[in-house]
């Protein structure tokens, strides 16, 4: 199933937010790194939700009976949609961005203070963490459940270190467990019995 493949996609873009974020002092304050900005919260907004369509497609690769379903994926797609036209909505609809040092690190962030937490990412590690426990469950294969939750908890608890290193972490975390499962899944190990 080729849409397993959206990881890489959200691998890419988690790559190009950390380089705009490490290369912003050195390409200095201005338009084009204000573009480049902008560029970050457009990829976190149509590449992060396809994560909802890899959960739906490793549960199908896995085997998993209702999964299978055509109204399953049907849904997902939806949902999908539904995350990223929330996402433009509550991000993306009037964002102004303000240049700010952070640690010593310049990039351009919304003026606005967000206010509780981002709908789309928790629509996403719904999916994810629905999906990673029917592949425990149904394959024995506990990691996609275990990266999320680690995921959560590292979003959730506060760090006292001057640094946004541990987000980067967690979302490293959660990949590494992503990419390692699309890996099992095309051992053919990870197939119910």
């Amino acid at each position: 199933m080729d849409i397993i493949k959206c990881h890489f996609f959200v691998v890419a873009a988690l790559i190009y937010d950390n380089a705009i974020y490490a290369l912003g002092t050195f390409i200095g304050e201005g338009t084009f790194l204000k573009t480049l900005n902008l560029l970050r919260f457009w990829l976190h907004a149509l590449i992060t939700p396809t994560l909802i369509l890899f959960s739906i497609a490793s549960m199908r690769e896995a085997n998993i009976k209702w999964a299978q379903q055509s109204w399953v994926l049907l849904f997902g797609v939806l949902y999908t949609i539904v995350a990223i036209f929330i996402e433009i909505i509550t991000v993306l609809n009037g964002l102004v961005l303000q240049a700010s040092k952070e640690y010593g690190a310049l990039s351009y962030s919304s003026a606005e203070e967000a206010s509780g937490p981002p709908i789309m990412i928790l629509m996403v590690l719904i999916a994810l963490l629905i999906a990673g426990f029917m592949l425990w469950w149904k394959a024995k294969w506990p990691w996609m459940f275990i990266g999320t939750l680690i995921m959560i908890i590292g979003s959730v608890v506060s760090f006292d270190i001057n640094s946004n290193a541990m987000t980067n972490a967690f979302e490293l975390i959660l990949l590494f467990t992503l990419v390692w499962t699309k890996k099992q899944l095309d051992l053919n190990r990870l197939y119910v019995h």
